[in-house]
């Protein structure tokens, strides 16, 4: 059972639960002698302790938070340090760790994969940092093991940074965000709401965190119960759960769309510290006698039972027994919601094909990455494989470890040996199966995993070739059910089996025998290894005074993912080449674009270098005719680009390159009903777009219209939020767009045209 509190509530003595109403304060007082404000509780929760320790704006209002540690890997980093370098980096001023899980293989282009292993370790040596070469632990698992501590705050450009179990508040962002910090600037947030998650019971046997943590994206992301807060695990039922566990459900969170996450501590997380040597990392965290929360979801551990995330989304949850006692019912309910995102006209969807003899075939399973790759998850599978084999048809099974000394341990302890023996491959600690960069599945193809996300366009779907695969999310026992059954969906509850839970013992030499520690040792004479791959970020345009943007894209799906505007899997080679990796934006979702985006981009190019726009761009003059009609605006003082329109765009990835790759097509701006995470909004300020919003479900304009927006940059600077927009092309059609709230600092760096603008203005 999850149950979402309708109002906000008190929590008394880290157990007690009043409901915010009338009668609360009374209640408090009479029933347990408490006579605290709301504004006074609220300082009790473990997330607002956390938020002030780290806050340098002296109000908590309004945040300017230092992180104490910055994380990164090998899709993200180049371009990071890139930015970072043309803004003026001289050293790392925090420690800052390179990790390279994402782009381990060279798949694609050549040596490009691995020109950038080498630019960052040879940016570790020069600017001070830490350098994890491939295959030695993904960036989220080398972070628990080395990185997290009690009351500390860390940043990663990876959306699945969340080190909470561990008491550490951390956060997924774009790269400019890590930017700022590298350049010693803040996180600019206003105080996030806090919302706690109450824990209470103990798991059934055979149900595992990843079919705790799919319940609750279920019950909380399409209602956006969560959305951009803080979600703080309390409750009895906390200390029913390993560390392991724990960690389990917490990488899970970002699928609700929350900012971070926070939990309470015990002696669980003391032995995790002692068991990785840094005892001194730990520290008791809990809320305080009375904490105020904006909302509580409460989850009863003892009713869940194993889940299945149906594609295309971890929130499409069902029970498997649910799956399994109607099959057809559901499977074409899920065929209806994919035909929202898929071009039917291009693919035939169908998982109907997967039924067999009343049961659903899958043709791969896969247990890997930060959510699946965990000691404990691949011990527990063993155990239900143990003796069984997977057969030798359709139905592969594939194990990554999240780390060398896991691996290890598993290997020491004959867990390796178990599930080689049943069929199974086993990796080194590698990410691409979760972004559809390894073990992606055939077409028309089902894949159950352990990992982080099944989107549609992610898992080595291309639409527009005719090609789809599916995947759907299960936790690792669940799985391992389904493996012994040979590909037929099986709850791990189906099975008597009994769990061994050997002891974990981490060997730290693996990492001091080959990770480069450089930190606090810049070292400004070593020189930076630069692949052919690796470009400089292209020159942006300032914001001029007024704006005429063409609507190149306009999607109307309910939510699009990071994975639709830049697709992951082989594109991501190409994360450290801007304009090469623009090309490939949008190209799952709307091939056209890019073309599009290009042409109007003509004109704007024209303008910068002072030649004639009209030649360049022969549409625009009579667009510039019509305005003139009305306004007196000359063509060469005006921005022109390109821009968007999506419903609900940014769901999903951290990745920056979502937004910069619109940018330097020549996009100046998006326009949405609303943004998904805080994280798709902020990679647009930071790359200088306008993040524009529109509430109405009736557009005044379409793809292919041109829109004027007047005295846009006075609106920035005064502080405007309504901005008066007019569609070029129906007869300047009047309508407004609203900006949302800004900071000054946001405000400045799209006036300039992107964070690099900014920053080089200060020099």
């Amino acid at each position: 059972m999850v149950k979402l509190y309708d109002s906000g509530v008190y929590l008394v003595n880290g157990t007690e639960i009043v409901e915010d109403n009338a009668d609360a304060a009374t209640i408090l007082q009479s029933k347990y002698g408490k006579t605290k404000t709301k504004e006074e509780a609220v300082k009790g929760t473990m997330a607002y302790g956390i938020l002030e320790a780290h806050n340098t704006s002296g109000n908590m209002q309004n945040l300017q938070i230092k992180f104490d540690k910055l994380t990164s890997h090998d899709i993200t980093f180049v371009g990071i340090i890139q930015t970072a370098r043309a803004s003026g980096l001289e050293k790392f001023p925090v420690p800052y760790v390179l990790t390279n899980c994402h782009n381990s293989l060279c798949a694609v282009g050549g040596t490009i994969n691995e020109d950038d292993h080498m630019f960052g370790l040879s940016c570790a040596k020069k600017y001070g940092g830490m350098y994890v070469p491939p295959h030695q632990a993904v960036i989220h698992q080398f972070a628990r093991e080395m990185l997290a501590g009690g009351g500390k705050m860390i940043l990663g450009s990876d959306s699945h940074t969340r080190y909470g179990a561990l008491g550490t508040m951390a956060m997924g962002e774009g790269g400019p965000e890590l930017v700022k910090q590298l350049l010693n600037r803040t996180y600019d947030i206003p105080m996030p709401g806090v919302v706690a998650v109450y824990l209470t019971g103990k798991p059934q046997k055979g149900v595992g965190p990843q079919d705790i943590a799919l319940a609750i994206i279920g019950e909380v992301f399409a209602n956006g119960y969560v959305n951009n807060k803080v979600m703080e695990f309390v409750g009895d039922g906390v200390a029913n759960l390993s560390a392991d566990y724990r960690i389990g459900i917490d990488v899970m969170t970002t699928e609700t769309t929350c900012l971070s996450s926070i939990w309470t501590t015990d002696d669980k997380i003391k032995e995790f510290y002692d068991i990785h040597k840094r005892p001194q990392d730990y520290k008791e965290l809990k809320p305080a006698d009375v904490a105020y929360y904006d909302g509580m979801v409460y989850v009863d551990l003892s009713t869940i039972k194993p889940m299945i995330a149906m594609p295309f989304h971890p929130s499409n949850v069902y029970t498997i027994d649910e799956l399994n006692a109607n099959l057809m019912d559901i499977l074409d309910d899920v065929e209806k919601k994919a035909l929202v995102s898929l071009d039917n006209n291009q693919v035939n969807y169908t998982l109907k094909d997967k039924v067999r003899n009343g049961k659903l075939y899958v043709e791969q399973g896969v247990i890997a990455g930060c959510a699946g790759g965990g000691f404990e998850n691949i011990c527990d599978a063993a155990d239900i494989l143990r003796g069984k084999y997977i057969g030798s048809d359709e139905f592969s099974l594939s194990v990554y470890p999240s780390s060398q000394p896991v691996f290890m341990e598993l290997v020491k302890n004959g867990t390796i040996a178990d599930l080689m023996e049943t069929g199974a491959t086993v990796r080194s600690a590698f990410c691409g199966p979760c972004f559809g960069a390894g073990d992606v599945p055939p077409n028309n193809g089902l894949s159950i995993r352990h990992s982080t996300r099944n989107f549609p366009n992610r898992e080595g779907s291309k639409i527009t070739n005719g090609q789809i695969a599916s995947v759907a999310l299960m936790d690792a026992r669940s799985i391992a059910a389904t493996a012994a059954n040979q590909g037929y969906l099986t709850s791990a509850t189906d099975f008597d089996v009994e769990f061994k839970k050997p002891r974990y013992f981490f060997d730290s030499s693996i990492y001091e025998n080959r990770v480069y520690d450089g930190i606090g040792k810049a070292d400004p004479s070593v020189e930076i290894k630069f692949g052919p791959n690796i470009k400089d970020w292209p020159v942006m345009s300032a914001l001029t005074d007024n704006m005429v943007l063409k609507v190149v894209s306009e999607i109307h799906d309910p939510v699009t993912t990071t994975d639709e505007l830049i697709p992951s899997g082989e594109t991501s080679s190409f994360r450290s080449n801007p304009l090469g990796l623009a090309e490939f934006t949008l190209s799952r979702k709307d091939p056209a674009y890019v073309g599009r985006a290009k042409e109007i981009q003509k004109a704007e190019k024209a303008r910068v270098a002072g030649e004639d726009i009209y030649a360049a761009c022969p549409e625009v003059k009579e667009v510039f005719e019509t305005i003139n009609g009305k306004f007196d605006v000359k063509a060469e003082d005006t921005q022109i680009g390109s821009m968007i329109y999506a419903v609900k765009p940014g769901d999903g990835s951290a990745r920056e390159q979502a937004a910069s790759c619109q940018k330097v097509l020549g996009g100046f701006a998006n326009i949405a009903k609303e943004y998904a995470t805080k994280r798709y909004r902020s990679n647009l300020i930071n790359w200088g777009m306008l993040p524009f919003l529109y509430e109405n479900d009736e557009l005044p304009f379409a793809n292919g219209d041109y829109i004027f927006v007047k005295d846009i940059k006075k609106a920035i600077e005064e502080k405007n939020d309504t901005i008066k927009a007019y569609v070029v092309n129906k007869g300047m059609a009047e309508f407004e767009l609203h900006l949302g709230r800004l900071t000054d600092v946001e405000r400045e760096i799209i006036t300039k045209g992107c964070l690099i603008n900014y920053y080089r203005s200060q020099m």
